[in-house]
């Protein structure tokens, strides 16, 4: 049993007995898309925390997209929403990376995988080792923006 998903759930409780709509909103939300990973696929299955924090990745992913396509459009009261519901998602996700680290870790892989010299041919192998010492800290696009930059 997932006790990151049991957070979610007590916390939810929580928020509703507070009545903070946004915060009891967006744990609605995020624990229905995790229920629809579980259902996904042949087979039901319980997530592991792992995959709930994969879950939650990709929500908060989404929500900053969003606000971004909000502010965009001129629609700075909607973007604001999403902006505050990325931010209680964040509150369940590990510790993020910095910039410096994710430099820091691809620069490892890269000297790992003996890539140095061979440009963007490694990236998938650079990449390979990269990936889960990141998975769920750092956002994946700009790790590959960061091996791009190394291996270019």
């Amino acid at each position: 049993m997932s006790t990151l998903k049991d957070r979610l759930r007590a916390d939810l409780t929580t928020s509703m007995k507070a009545r903070d709509e946004m915060r009891s909103g967006t744990l609605r939300m995020v624990l229905s898309a995790i229920t629809n990973a579980e259902v996904a696929g042949k087979q039901a299955r319980e997530l592991t925390d792992d995959d709930v924090i994969g879950v939650l990745t990709s929500e908060a992913k989404k929500r900053r997209e969003a606000a971004t396509a909000f502010e965009d459009g001129g629609r700075l009261e909607s973007a604001a929403k999403e902006v505050a519901e990325a931010a209680i998602i964040a509150d369940y996700l590990p510790e993020q990376l910095s910039d410096d680290d994710v430099a820091a870790i691809v620069t490892a892989a890269v000297a790992q995988a003996g890539a140095a010299g061979e440009g963007m041919k490694a990236m998938g192998k650079v990449m390979g080792l990269v990936q889960p010492q990141v998975k769920g800290r750092a956002d994946g696009g700009a790790v590959a923006a960061e091996v791009r930059r190394q291996l270019g």
